[in-house]
């Protein structure tokens, strides 16, 4: 059984090591379900912070409550039309930065 030790890691290495450099076949599967994962959690915790269940928010987007079940379990990724009104179902909203180089 491995232990956490506490050292930092260069984790690009990591996951270059485990899943192969970027612009790899391998790689851009991972990539695409790590954010799937990501979009998954984001939708879930702001869905549970609006004290909604899947069944409110579907109606409110007209889906099924499987759909957004699916979405929530990182199965399926909405497009981005589907996000949009998921964020606006929610009363968020979807802020664009530049990226840090």
């Amino acid at each position: 059984m491995q232990t956490n030790d506490h050292k930092t890691r260069n984790y690009s290495k990591a996951l270059e090591e485990k899943y192969g450099a970027h612009g790899t076949p391998e790689r851009a599967k991972f990539d695409e379900e790590a954010y799937a994962f990501y979009t998954s959690r984001i939708l879930h915790d702001a869905r549970k912070n609006a004290r909604l269940t899947q069944e409110e928010l579907a109606k409110r987007i007209g889906v099924d409550k499987s759909y957004i079940s699916r979405i929530e379990k990182g199965i399926i990724v909405p497009s981005v039309a589907t996000f949009y009104r998921i964020v606006n179902a929610l009363g968020l909203s979807v802020e664009l930065n530049p990226a840090l180089s």
